[in-house]
């Protein structure tokens, strides 16, 4: 609590001392600010304009806040003023001008917080008259004359036109009013000079009057420039050329000395040149002497220079040849390496008058071209191995003349072609032979030959070209009959070996054989067999076989083999595996092939077979013995005398109506009688002690004595008792 009243305290305290001023934030806000033209936006020139910038604050408290203004021409500032009071932003444009044309705005910027008037456009129309001034009015032929052309008032980029009457000769463009340039009249007489000028007021342009015109007058030199040359006709190569460039003043004495008054100026200088070589200079006189010769054809020139003062004459000297220049001419024209060729070089004419013949004399360079000299002009040897250059150099009455260069480039014999087949050959498609040398000189022209005829033949004369060509064959052995020719010169060509390639014969139609082990070329098998499905087709292999049953877009096994049939096996079949089955093949000729289908019925299994017969035979066994059981039980109770009840038929039955009978054995019948239930009970226990079976003997009387007679049968029953 005591550091607290300290602390305030001393706060206090500081606040009354003397000299302590306290100042508080104060608030303001930019209501408007406005830009206006006087006296208007359009006006002419001369017109004094001023630009006022208004601005509209709102603040608290009595002082003025510090203020910056910006004048804005085209968006580019041109003006800028701080200001703490409240008055408004004058921006005068005295004698405005043309220049002064553009959209205004100003702004204004008050502690970082800124406001921009609209834009206001100024337009000023009317160019002041330009002036022109020449610093001569007389001058003489090729002098330089300048000339200042004005623009007065006028501000901005503006560029001068200066004209020749109607023709502009010289334009310039400055950032000033005013603009000095040089130039010179050619021609000699009188001419009517004047200029006039251009400004730029943003993308556009205002052209002014022409100015005032001023007479200039052009004079020719008081004197000529002469150029002399010795001899002046029938100048041969060889022959001396003198040659002289002086001042002519006109008078019967037309070479001026150097003691003429004209001529003392040490500006004046005398140039002799041939082309772009100079031969010689001086004041007032040059001399000079050289060696006529005809590759030199360019015309003397003599120039005199005298300040800015330039004239010139020129004069054109024929030279006649001494001798023609030399041609070196190769035989023969082609040549191949290690073999032996001549060089001729020889002028085709030279002047008789002049020259005798044996003056001319020939060489070759260079001297180590190992070529001998046979006779003049005519050199002999074996040519080098490799390109050469030779240049055949002609001399007389030290006249040096020097042929075209000569490239001799010896030949490469063509190698032993080497003959080959582009790609696969397959026997009755078109496929490519190539025959090619590793070195020979192009073009070189190949044949391709048939058993030593030729079919067709190419030109090769780019070592990125080849000599291919498209031929068929319809049978394997057919291949070795081609081969190539090689040849690029007049000599006998190079012949190829026989074309040597393995040859595709495209596949026939694949055989499908199905079988077991023991029958293999029958499709009948039985559970539990192992079937051999072999493929079978005439073509070169490698052939690439496949195996499929109908049904299924997979192949059930896929083999590549190097002989032409191969075969699928399936061990222990059983009946899922019946079925219809076909194969596929393929070989490098890219033709696929298809077998007929192979249906397959896989039967029951042989023990299966037996085991089945085995108990239908046992069943059947059985059965059998079970009958004759039976029937023998029933034998053996009549044998012991049991009870039985027998009926036969009398022997004297017989009616005569009846059929005669095969056998004179009598007709037995078994007949077995189930008796009903008795009523007696003893009788029913015995029976029940026994057996409830009777068996009959029943003897068939003749056909009809029952009938006649209308009497039962006589029955024997053997009853079997306790």
């Amino acid at each position: 609590m005591a550091v607290f009243l300290l602390l305030f305290s001393v706060l206090l305290f500081s606040c009354f001392l003397p000299g302590t001023v306290v100042y508080a934030q104060r608030s303001f806000t930019i209501r408007d600010i406005t830009l206006s033209i006087e006296p208007g936006p359009d006006v002419q020139r001369d017109i004094n304009v001023t630009l006022r910038c208004r601005a509209i604050v709102s603040v608290s408290g009595q002082e003025a806040l510090s203020r910056e203004y910006t004048v804005y021409k085209d968006s580019r500032p041109i003006y800028t003023k701080a200001s703490s009071t409240l008055e408004e932003l004058l921006y005068p444009l005295p004698h405005a001008r043309v220049s002064n044309s553009g959209r205004y705005k100003c702004a204004i910027n008050i502690q970082g917080q800124q406001m921009i008037s609209r834009v206001q456009k100024l337009t000023v129309t009317g160019l002041s008259k330009p002036l022109l001034h020449l610093n001569k009015s007389v001058v003489m032929k090729g002098e330089e004359l300048t000339a200042t052309c004005t623009a007065p008032n006028e501000t901005g980029s503006i560029l001068f036109y200066f004209y020749e009457g109607t023709k502009e000769i010289v334009e310039e463009q400055v950032n000033s009013n005013q603009v000095e340039v040089k130039f010179r009249l050619d021609s000699e007489g009188i001419h009517w000079i004047h200029c006039s000028y251009k400004v730029f007021v943003g993308g556009d342009s205002l052209k002014s009057n022409e100015s005032n015109s001023i007479i200039v007058s052009v004079k020719e030199l008081p004197f000529a420039v002469v150029l002399e040359i010795a001899p002046q006709s029938g100048i041969y190569e060889g022959d001396m050329v003198f040659i002289s460039c002086t001042i002519s003043n006109g008078s019967e004495d037309p070479h001026l000395s150097s003691e003429d008054p004209h001529l003392i100026s040490e500006e004046t200088h005398l140039y002799l040149s041939q082309g772009n070589k100079l031969l010689s200079s001086g004041h007032t006189k040059v001399n000079h002497s050289m060696m006529a010769l005809t590759n030199s054809p360019e015309d003397f020139e003599c120039k005199l220079e005298m300040g800015k003062i330039k004239k010139t004459t020129t004069k054109t000297v024929l030279v006649s040849e001494l001798f023609s220049t030399p041609t070196l001419i190769m035989s023969p024209a082609e040549v191949f390496q290690k073999e032996y060729l001549t060089l001729t070089c020889k002028s085709k004419s030279y002047a008789s008058e002049r020259l005798r013949q044996e003056e001319l004399s020939y060489t070759l360079d260079p001297l180590q071209s190992l070529l001998i000299p046979k006779e003049d002009g005519v050199f002999f040897g074996r040519v080098l191995q490799y390109d050469f250059n030779y240049t055949c150099v002609a001399t007389a009455r030290g006249i040096v003349k020097r042929s075209q260069t000569l490239t001799v480039r010896p030949k490469v014999s063509v190698s032993t072609p080497k003959i080959s087949a582009v790609g696969l050959v397959v026997i009755g498609r078109p496929f490519q032979i190539l025959c090619q040398s590793d070195t020979g000189s192009l073009p070189i022209n190949y044949t391709l030959m048939e058993d030593y005829e030729p079919l067709r033949s190419v030109s090769v004369e780019r070592s990125s070209d080849q000599a291919v060509f498209t031929v068929t064959i319809s049978r394997s052995e057919q291949i070795k009959r081609y081969m190539c020719e090689a040849k690029n010169s007049r000599k006998e060509g190079e012949l190829s070996k026989r074309l040597s390639v393995a040859v595709i014969e495209p596949l026939t139609e694949p055989t499908l054989i199905a079988g077991s082990a023991k029958f293999p070329n029958l499709p009948d098998v039985s559970e539990g067999d192992h079937l051999y499905l072999v493929c079978s087709v005439k073509g070169s292999p490698p052939v690439t076989f496949k195996w499929y049953r109908v049904g299924s877009e997979l192949p059930l096994h896929i083999t590549t083999s190097h002989d032409t049939n191969a075969d699928y096996q399936i061990p222990a079949l059983s009946k899922d595996h019946s079925g219809t089955y076909y194969c596929e093949a393929v070989n490098h000729a890219n033709n696929v092939v298809r077998s007929d289908p192979v249906v397959i019925e896989v039967r029951l299994a042989l023990w299966k077979k037996s085991v089945i017969g085995g108990v239908c035979l046992v069943a059947l066994v059985v059965l059998v013995v079970l009958l004759v059981l039976r029937f023998r039980s029933k034998r053996a109770r009549v044998d012991r005398g049991e009870v039985s009840v027998w009926t036969k038929r009398p022997p004297d039955a017989d009616d005569e109506k009846s059929s005669s009978v095969a056998s004179s054995e009598p007709d037995v019948e078994y007949t077995e009688v189930v008796h009903p239930p008795t009523a007696d009970p003893a009788r029913a226990a015995l029976l029940r002690k026994g057996t409830d079976t009777v068996y009959s003997e029943l003897q068939n009387a003749p056909h009809g004595a029952a009938d006649s007679l209308d009497q039962g049968s006589v029955e024997y029953a053997e009853l079997n008792s306790d």
